[in-house]
């Protein structure tokens, strides 16, 4: 019956697995793996609370199952409950060393904990133990690059085609990668990740350009028309074709997340950033403008992600925002991309003056957004393609933060090494939005009595 009921857990029958198990825990109650393995389903159908108490009462049973603490770990992490997660994965390593995905796991929970040279310590062992764990030799470099360990933490960061979960593939084409050598026809640059990490990365293109490298960028088609007016020079294409584009002399290629690793390998080198590097269109822009001003500051705010990984540990409630939306002197847009009626919604429900127009797709259409957010002058957001955005614009940016930031966004200060115009708001504590949004409302109270 339990093999039935591995075969179904694993293939991803969850209700039948469950099932099965709960017949074979009649038959033997207390049988510790059933309870496990129950545990696993639960957690892995969204119900943590039942979880971690069906896999304490495994390991109530088998103490020294290293799985079962590995496992609890695991959940726990999820749940949020970091440093009980941390203490049951060292338990399992106290048992089974040998576990590196299990190092790999506690180092996730040591560098969310803000602990990052513990977390790199998890990461080298998981590495010692399996050197082609391309998920441990990613974490060791994201965390490096955190600490502003440019050049050691770069070449890492080209293992994370080999992981698991990474949301771009790695492109094949008949032409080499470029790794910054002189060609004899030109380089072709494409875009990784999501739409804030496109932005991000084409804040380099410009340097090429200057330098005279005749590149072409391909893009989501979202960004194409942003992209080829801002970047004069260089030819903008949304998905290219080595047979129907052979015109197009390309040489060798490389993903825009590679550049850094030729361009960005100190914090000297940082210093070539242009400020601002995209533009938007300026009849637009000047719409907008008009549109909304009416004598008070024009101030963006977006306040949520869908982000799967880490959405939740970055997005705030719109709520929380109301000693700001108390301040005399500034008219709030909505930069929240979402579906308008929603928005409208929750921003009654909040009591927030928003103006939500509903003539803007933030998703749809990025150019139009684009000039929607040059009208700002000021953009309050967190971690969002919407700070990318307007920092690449040159508008100010005020960066709202977790305790466990991304990798780029570094450890500490409130300045951005990608964009100048940005200022980073950062929780002091892990959860702590309150500190973080007093902060920020002190500085808006100073900008309003300077306007």
């Amino acid at each position: 019956m339990i093999q039935e009921a591995l075969d179904h857990h694993r293939a991803g029958r969850l209700s039948h697995a469950e099932q099965l198990y709960r017949q074979a825990l009649d038959i033997a109650p207390g049988n510790a793996d059933c309870l496990h393995l129950l545990g696993m389903v639960a957690f892995q159908s969204g119900r943590n609370r039942e979880a971690t108490e069906l896999i304490g009462s495994a390991i109530a049973r088998h103490p020294a199952a290293a799985s079962y603490h590995a496992n609890l770990g695991n959940v726990l992490q999820a749940d949020g409950r970091l440093k009980e997660a941390e203490a049951s994965l060292r338990r399992a390593l106290a048992l089974r060393p040998e576990l590196a995905e299990v190092h790999l796991n506690r180092g996730h929970v040591l560098k969310a904990l803000g602990d990052v040279d513990a977390a790199l310590t998890g990461y080298r062992a998981a590495l010692a133990l399996r050197p082609e764990l391309a998920e441990a030799r990613v974490s060791e470099a994201t965390a490096l690059l955190m600490k502003g360990d440019f050049a050691a933490g770069w070449p890492g960061f080209e293992a994370r085609w080999q992981t698991r979960d990474y949301d771009t593939p790695l492109r094949s084409y008949p032409h080499p990668l470029w790794r910054g050598d002189a060609l004899a026809g030109r380089p072709l640059i494409w875009g990784e990740q999501g739409v804030g990490d496109e932005i991000m990365f084409a804040g380099l293109v410009p340097e090429l350009a200057a330098v005279g490298v005749n590149c072409v960028l391909d893009c989501d088609p979202r960004l194409k028309p942003l992209f080829a007016r801002s970047f004069a020079g260089v030819e903008v294409v949304a998905g290219y074709d080595p047979v129907r584009d052979a015109g197009m002399s390309i040489a060798a290629h490389i993903p825009a997340g590679s550049l850094p690793r030729l361009l960005r390998t100190n914090h000297e080198a940082f210093a070539k950033t242009s400020s601002p590097y995209l533009i938007a269109d300026s009849g637009q822009r000047e719409q907008f403008r008009s549109r909304y001003h009416d004598g008070r500051l024009l101030v963006g705010v977006a306040w949520h992600t869908t982000n799967k990984k880490s959405g939740r540990s970055r997005s705030i409630e719109l709520a929380s925002l109301a000693p700001h939306f108390a301040l005399p002197g500034i008219r709030w847009l909505s930069l929240q991309y979402g579906d308008h009626d929603a928005l409208e919604s929750e921003a009654a429900a909040a009591d927030a003056p928003l103006t939500i127009d509903r003539e803007v797709n933030q998703l749809a259409d990025i150019d139009d957004f684009a000039a929607q957010v040059a009208a700002m002058d000021l953009v309050v957001t967190i971690d969002n393609s919407t700070a990318h955005l307007a920092a690449a614009l040159g508008i100010p940016t005020w960066l709202l933060l977790p305790f466990a930031p991304d990798w780029r966004w570094g450890l500490s200060g409130e300045a951005s090494p990608w964009y100048p115009p940005m200022r980073l708001f950062r929780q002091s504590s892990i959860g702590d939005w309150e500190d973080v949004l007093r902060r920020a409302e002190r500085a808006l109270r100073l900008l309003c009595l300077d306007s």
